[in-house]
């Protein structure tokens, strides 16, 4: 559990999605009180829902700026230029802005907020639907130590957090941000090899995922590097290395990388307004 600092304002989440939903139960059970907390949401009813669930007060985005001292924006990329026009003239310079689209860097928020204005970029992931976020954290031109750090506990309330040099977030973010898809894939394919060697379907998948699981938390904690992990069930002229044998004549390593190198080169992308 993390502890919630004892005086930081209150924090407000804008546009609280699944993720955003996420972050602000981690935060309360946390220790944030739901009254330190705020939130918006488009939708009437799905702000009413929010504050049922978590007893929290459902406000405007403009008043969302002016009552509180942190503003994590969770809107879609393609919304948060919108976003900033409606609250720039209600957010003082004293605010801390924690970003976390996408694709969109620092000086985008930067140019369109008051100057001198704290941003901090912070890149999650689905994970922290059940507090096993990555969320790599970088620094705008106006954070400080003191902001980065409570950035870091408000975001280890669902996971574990990584500071990177900003440059470093298109990179995060193809890895990362986007990774659990790649594990849902690889997991989906193997689901789908284990029928047409003749399991259930149910046991195929139950046979992946637990071995998924198993093999996370031993990369987690054992401190071996996976070459290492990868020999200790490689056996001379076993099952393992002729599978392993297949994965590589088809390309399976390079077509990670390719896969990867879509993902950042997307983010720049966006980065640079290209929808």
């Amino acid at each position: 559990m993390t502890q919630a600092p004892e005086t930081t304002g209150k924090v407000a989440v804008l546009g609280t999605g699944k993720i955003g939903e996420a972050l602000l139960s981690g935060m309360i059970r946390g220790g944030w009180s739901p009254a330190d907390l705020l939130v918006t949401a488009r939708r009437p009813e799905r702000a009413a829902d929010l504050r049922a669930r978590h007893g929290v007060e459902a406000v405007s985005n403009q008043e969302a700026a002016k009552s509180a001292g942190t503003l994590i924006l969770t809107v879609k990329p393609q919304d948060m230029g919108t976003l900033l026009d409606e609250l720039a003239p209600h957010v003082p310079a004293d605010r801390l802005v924690i970003s976390g689209a996408a694709g969109i860097p620092t000086s985008f928020f930067e140019a369109r907020l008051a100057a001198g204005t704290p941003v901090v970029r912070v890149m999650t992931n689905t994970p922290a639907l059940v507090d096993e976020a990555m969320s790599v954290i970088s620094a705008g031109s106006h954070a400080t130590e003191a902001h980065l750090a409570h950035t870091e506990v408000i975001f280890r309330s669902v996971g574990k957090t990584l500071r990177v040099p900003e440059t470093q977030q298109d990179a995060a973010t193809a890895l990362s941000g986007s990774g659990p898809a790649y594990f849902y894939f690889l997991v989906e394919a193997m689901t789908d090899a284990g029928i047409l060697l003749g399991l259930p379907r149910d046991k195929a998948h139950d046979l992946i995922v637990q071995a998924a699981i198993g093999a996370a938390v031993m990369l987690r904690d054992s401190g071996e590097h996976p070459v290492r992990l990868r020999e200790a069930v490689t056996s001379p002229a076993g099952t393992t290395i002729s599978a392993l044998r297949e994965l590589e004549r088809h390309g399976v390593r390079a077509a990670l990388t390719a896969a990867l190198e879509a993902a950042r080169d997307r983010s720049r992308e966006l980065a640079s307004g290209n929808s």
